[in-house]
């Protein structure tokens, strides 16, 4: 993994609650997108969130039943 990916995985894993950390993680949900590495549908939760600073996008692809292959990628990442 370059350095512009491992700061990008840092971003998309900014805390819930910090401010301004929706927009931190909606820019590198963005980037994934463009890397083809995250479907228009997981990126458009990311969207939704960046406004919300305290909404986990995780939680609401969870609920919502979308992004499966992004939340394994976001698990195996953790691991």
């Amino acid at each position: 993994m370059d350095e512009e990916a491992r700061h990008h995985w840092t971003l998309i894993r900014t805390p819930v609650g910090i401010d301004w950390s929706g927009r931190s993680r909606y820019a590198a949900a963005m980037y994934f997108y463009q890397k083809g590495e995250m479907s228009a549908e997981v990126l458009e939760v990311y969207r939704i969130c960046s406004r919300l600073d305290a909404e986990d996008p995780l939680s609401v692809l969870r609920r919502w039943n979308i992004g499966k292959d992004w939340i394994g990628k976001m698990t195996a990442e953790d691991n």
